[in-house]
């Protein structure tokens, strides 16, 4: 068994995030924090995808453009809604972004949810 090896910041807000989602109803299972990690990669942002964005849910992975205590907990609770998601329903919750695009995406809009719940 593996040990992830994260910093207490990056636990902290793990932890926060989680406590948030697990007071909403979305799905069945709760969100699982056991594998993720959050990673401070500024580089990725300045490419052109990536510029638009803050942070980026990668599966297991919450991609941030600044250091984890340099965002806001409404940025991690929305970043891990979409880990959440890809625990649920990877398949479906992937395609709806080519099939609908990403503003009025009903994805967005939950991980929007689970920002303001966490503000």
């Amino acid at each position: 068994m593996s040990v992830l090896k994260r910093s207490p910041q990056e636990q902290a807000a793990l932890r926060r995030a989680k406590r948030t989602l697990d007071q909403l109803d979305f799905y069945p299972k709760p969100v699982n924090i056991d594998h993720v990690r959050i990673l401070h990669v500024p580089w990725l942002f300045t490419l052109p995808w990536f510029k638009r964005f803050h942070g980026y849910e990668m599966g297991p992975l919450i991609l941030l453009k600044r250091p984890v205590q340099d965002n806001s907990p409404g940025l991690i609770a929305h970043e891990l809604c979409h880990v959440w998601q890809d625990q649920d329903h990877r398949l479906s919750m992937w395609w709806s972004y080519v099939r609908g695009g990403y503003a009025e995406n009903p994805h967005e809009i939950e991980a929007r949810r689970a920002a303001a719940a966490a503000s």
